[in-house]
């Protein structure tokens, strides 16, 4: 293997980083296999959907995900870095029909493109694991894994109102209504009561909840966000009978112990008692209306958005379980059919959204808990109160704290037989029907005589048909395909109808890193030796914008997979890292701001290896990068300059090394920095992922050896420090800038690879700064001396003045108001 760098002063990057990708794809350097002997580490950044071309916030993920990889590999570990394709979606068949192609010949050409692209950046992926969720061999898999789940009661039908778009003709999640439109085509979305089959996460809300402790590698805000979303709410259930109408109206409360200040039920517009609570009421039609404005103007809020507050009356009362009152009942926009029972018990007087309400449509309120030591007058009060206090107004239980008043409210609705303490979730079942071609077929049909059946397993997997034309392809939905819905029961060989939703694409991506494990393994979906080696992940990267759905659902199926045998793990990712975003002129990089850095044209210009080096260097991996041109041409320079040096040295660096005589004072300051800087490096790396201060550190680390090798400075280091720096510096970079670091290594004479190479060990003898004399004031004036490490820390050198007997003489007792330390010349205390 010879170098392919010429005499020229700049680095041949196209030629370089061409040689080295060949090299490495040849040889397999990066192919992986279970080894018992070395300590595994899986490393994995989010797979990627193939829109076709890859973006800045591609090139900063994955650049830091092979920075770990190649670090771990440097350090002895047997790695796992793979790459895949989420492929399946609504985008990708919107993509295909606008530029007249079929989603399957779009996205295999998308991935074809992508693959050469991320080559380009020298990403260290195992290519022999690589998978499509698209490709048969991966979702019959997937199709066998909902068989499990559906004979194990995980899986269920039902009818719910959804949110339809009708552009897309498909079901969206809440999270993908955006200010009531579509997320991906921003038409307006429509609600539609509609049969969908759901995954019983709900099953798993307690588990999901309680392994979040076990999480300690993932960042605190994303711990929350799924504490959060999951919701747990430990309360109260009791029934208010509806007047005129055999059933009752279930509510759910944190607070009984304010259950006397209910003046009024508020339930959700969808709730299933509405029809039948406003069936003769003289003002039906209006309230029909009404339901049907806040429906439709519920698809298009944000869940996070607070509405006006609205509603309407029904027409009926309910009786008060404790006290026999009247309470009306009121169908109220704000009130959630997913959480609780969606109806809520009204408190106007201790909730303030119950109390806005009520101002507005003057209804009562009545204080039941009032505060040590203050009246609470209704018509007084500008706010609701909601602190604790004593029971008011409230019959039996006046008078007590309002945290006993709870459990003796609970009490003596269980003891009367209608209300019972509970536990309830925010968390809802995961509903996964898609009404698209573009996704994996429900392994289900539906036979008019033996209902709902699975398809038989060795029918797996059902496939998505084929257009015989598949350019002309309109992607018809699979329920306008007779072809592929008719088919015969496999129970009693009737006619029966396939099922034609397809599944989320949720579904695909929350299992691909448990198959990367086996991932050309026939005889199911897992190889439980394998997936028992490599699993957990040891580091997951990927955007905050997944912090709630996709981990929750990956988090939910590692459990179900557990269940079904599969796995022995209870958590798929050991530590999570959230990077920020690319930004460019002060916004997130969007094909729709026209603030897009195409990553092809900075290859072509700089070479990956300087993209690489800007995207790691710009910001922390967690924080916002913000995108500065000059950044890239910094990073090209200090490539440039160091491949000069190497150029310039490599002669002495290869000759006779004479490591016998004392090191000059050069060789004993470049050498002590040496060590220094990969303290530095590991530990930027190691513990916290500060790429760009570990660069920072071996950029100084050049500085010092350009000074320290420059005649006109005096003595210079000896060459074998000289060296030592060098190959230390390509080694720490070689994470970073691989390309370069291995053609460099090369040049100085080494026949390995750089892969083969050890992460230099840190020698804390060599790295130890030189004694110093340091003056020790007291009131500005010098009282001692002490001789102690140039590189003592602040605090031990203030611990060591404090204790200083002379110190102490003038001390004498007296308070210290602050102690004064000047780097590497004095401390002084001020008393």
């Amino acid at each position: 293997m010879t170098s392919v760098q010429g005499k020229s002063n700049r680095y041949d990057f196209k030629s370089i980083e061409t040689k080295w990708q060949n090299i490495w794809k040849e040889n397999k350097t990066y192919r992986t296999t279970e080894d018992a002997t070395g300590e595994k580490y899986y490393v994995l950044e989010m797979f990627p959907y193939p829109s076709g071309r890859i973006h800045m916030g591609h090139v900063r993920n994955y650049s830091i995900g092979d920075v770990v990889a190649r670090y771990k590999r440097l350090r002895g570990f047997n790695v796992l870095h793979p790459m895949g394709w989420d492929a399946f979606g609504l985008p990708a068949e919107n993509a295909a029909l606008k530029n007249n192609s079929h989603p399957a010949v779009w996205t295999y050409d998308n991935i074809d493109y992508m693959r050469r692209q991320l080559c380009q950046l020298g990403l260290s992926y195992d290519w022999d694991r690589e998978i499509a969720t698209c490709n048969p061999e991966y979702y019959r898999w997937e199709q066998l894994i909902f068989l499990e789940m559906w004979e194990r009661g995980i899986i269920y039908q039902k009818v719910t109102t959804v949110n339809w778009c009708e552009s897309c003709q498909t079901v969206l999640a809440n999270e993908q209504v955006i200010e009531g439109a579509c997320w991906r085509c921003d038409q307006p979305v429509l609600a539609r009561k509609m049969n969908g089959w759901f995954f019983k996460i709900t099953d798993y809300a307690e588990e999901l909840l309680a392994d979040l402790d076990k999480l300690s590698g993932w960042p605190e805000k994303v711990v929350t966000m799924q504490r959060n979303w999951i919701g747990k709410s430990v309360g109260f259930n009791c029934a208010f009978q509806v007047d005129g109408l055999e059933t009752a109206i279930s509510i759910f409360t944190t607070r009984p112990d304010t259950i006397f200040g209910v003046t009024f039920m508020s339930i959700a517009p969808e709730h299933p008692l509405v029809e039948s609570l406003i069936q003769g009421y003289e003002k039906q039609q209006e309230v029909i209306s009404f339901v049907e404005q806040i429906i439709t103007e519920k698809q298009r809020k944000s869940l996070d958005e607070e509405p006006e507050k609205k509603g309407i009356f029904t027409g009926r009362f309910c009786t008060h379980p404790f006290n026999g009152k009247k309470i009306p009942i009121f169908i109220a926009n704000f009130v959630l059919m997913e959480y609780g029972t969606g109806a809520v018990m009204a408190v106007p007087a201790h909730d303030e959204r119950d109390f806005e309400f009520a101002r507005k449509y003057h209804l009562d309120i009545v204080p039941v808990i009032i505060p040590e030591g203050v009246q609470l007058i209704a018509d007084e009060m500008e706010q609701a109160y909601t602190g604790p206090g004593f029971l008011a107004s409230s019959g039996p239980f006046t008078g007590l704290p309002s945290e006993e008043a709870k459990q003796s409210i609970i009490a003596h609705a269980v003891e009367h037989q209608f209300g019972s303490p509970q536990v309830t979730y925010r968390l809802r079942d995961w509903g996964i029907s898609r009404q698209r071609y573009w996704g994996a077929p429900i392994p289900m049909l539906h036979c008019e005589k033996c209902g709902v059946q699975p398809v038989s397993r060795k029918d797996l997997p059902v496939v998505l048909p084929e257009d015989s034309d598949p350019v002309s392809s309109k992607c018809d939905p699979l329920h306008q395909r007779p072809a592929f819905y008719t088919t015969t029961c496999p129970v009693c060989s009737g006619p029966a109808r396939r099922e034609t939703d397809t599944m989320d694409t949720f579904v695909e991506s929350s299992w691909y890193f448990a198959r990367y494990a086996s991932p050309r393994f026939t005889d199911a979906p897992l190889d439980k030796k394998k997936a028992s080696y490599w699993l957990p992940v040891d580091q997951y990267i990927g955007g905050v914008e997944h912090a709630i759905l996709h981990l929750l659902y990956s988090r939910f199926f590692t459990k179900v997979l557990r269940d079904l045998g599969y796995l022995d793990i209870d958590e798929p990712f050991t530590n999570l890292l959230t990077q920020g975003m690319v930004i460019k002129d002060g916004s997130k990089m969007s094909k729709s701001k026209g603030n897009v850095v195409d990553p092809h044209d900075l290859i072509s210009e700089y070479g990956a290896d300087t993209v690489r080096l800007f995207s790691l260097f710009a910001a922390p991996p967690e924080k916002d990068l913000e995108w500065n041109a000059q950044g890239v041409e910094g990073a090209s320079r200090f490539i440039n300059r160091l491949y000069r040096f190497i150029e310039t040295h490599k002669v002495h660096c290869n000759s006779e090394i004479d490591t016998a005589k004392e090191l000059s004072e050069s060789g004993r300051l470049l050498h002590r920095k040496t060590h220094q800087t990969i303290r530095r490096v590991t530990e930027n790396i190691e513990y916290n992922f500060h790429f760009n201060t570990a660069i920072s550190a071996v950029m100084e680390l050049f500085n010092t050896l350009t000074d320290c090798t420059d005649t006109s400075k005096g003595t210079t280091a000896e060459t074998h420090i000289v060296k030592n720096a060098l190959e230390v510096i390509l080694v720490l970079l070689s994470p970073m800038v691989p390309h370069f670091s291995a053609e460099m290594w090369e040049i100085l004479g080494h026949k390995d690879s750089i892969e083969t190479a050890a992460w230099p060990e840190f020698d804390a003898q060599a790295a130890k700064e030189d004694q110093i004399t340091l003056v020790i004031q007291v009131q500005g004036k010098v009282r001692s001396r002490l001789d102690v490490p140039a590189d003592i820390e602040e605090d031990k050198l203030v611990k060591l003045a404090l204790s200083d007997e002379n110190v102490l003489k003038y001390i004498a007792g007296q308070k210290i108001k602050k102690t004064i330390v000047v780097k590497k010349k004095l401390v002084n205390i001020v008393i």
